[in-house]
């Protein structure tokens, strides 16, 4: 994966001065964070301590200590995340949240975090099709989970909508079952941005390709309550990241080294 990522990156408004020096301090305030932990690379389960571990982790516990804020992490799945933060039951989400205006109506988002392309996930043998045009005309099976864009995308390629999806269409409790589905051969492709396919690739060797060009892409952005005080205080510290080149850091780290 050639273009992983695409970030404005600013210069600071005063020489001399650090953009930490500048960030709002939250005086220790606590900021429950919520995440499902079913994203390679953003936010997934550390087979060796069973700990969650990710970029999205990492990005948020550096905004905690920038904030000085203390980070509370929380664990619920895809389709409960989004209501649980609207309902306040959590300060901050995040799940490679695409930020589209019709969740805007629930929600309120931070400026994007990462820009994210959309590709085909296939097995490394597959030679049956070639390119979405090809996976929506054939007899093939594409796995999804309910509710996001990957679902929506599969939408598109089928020519079908929600309310009558198409049976080509298999759908899956968590992000990462449709993955493992792919792997054992009961679905035929999964729709996802270039983070995850180079998360499933890098932790699968030789199991995965990507087949055709990119389908689109997609914004990422952390989720609050809408009206939250925290959203302004945490636009900062991500403007920080981009500045002093910590983001470029998480990239290397979660996207070529692990």
């Amino acid at each position: 994966m050639k273009r992983l990522l695409t970030f404005a990156v600013a210069a600071l408004a005063l020489a001399g001065v650090s953009r930490a020096e500048t960030l709002p301090d939250l005086a220790g305030r606590s900021i429950v964070a919520v995440t499902a932990n079913d994203y390679t690379p953003l936010n997934f389960v550390d087979k060796k301590t069973g700990e969650g571990i990710g970029w999205e982790y990492d990005a948020i516990n550096e905004i905690g200590k920038r904030l000085n804020a203390k980070i509370e992490w929380k664990i619920t799945s895809w389709d409960t995340m989004i209501e649980g933060v609207r309902q306040g039951l959590y300060d901050v989400g995040m799940d490679g949240i695409s930020i589209t205006d019709e969740r805007k109506q629930q929600i309120d988002f931070t400026d994007p975090y990462m820009n994210s392309q959309q590709f085909m996930l296939v097995r490394a043998d597959e030679g049956r099709f070639t390119d979405a045009k090809s996976l929506g005309a054939g007899d093939f099976l594409i796995g999804a989970q309910s509710g996001t864009t990957n679902f929506y995308t599969a939408l598109d390629v089928t020519g079908t909508d929600d309310k009558n999806p198409s049976p080509k269409i298999k759908l899956f409790d968590t992000f990462g079952a449709t993955v493992q589905a792919l792997k054992a051969g009961d679905v035929d492709a999964v729709f996802m941005d270039n983070a995850s396919a180079a998360g499933y690739m890098g932790a699968s060797p030789n199991a995965f390709k990507i087949a055709g060009d990119p389908i689109g892409h997609d914004e990422f952005g952390f989720i609050f309550k809408q009206g939250s005080d925290l959203v302004q205080p945490v636009n900062a510290a991500i403007r920080s990241l981009k500045d002093d080149g910590a983001l470029d850091a998480l990239n290397k780290k979660w996207f070529f080294d692990y």
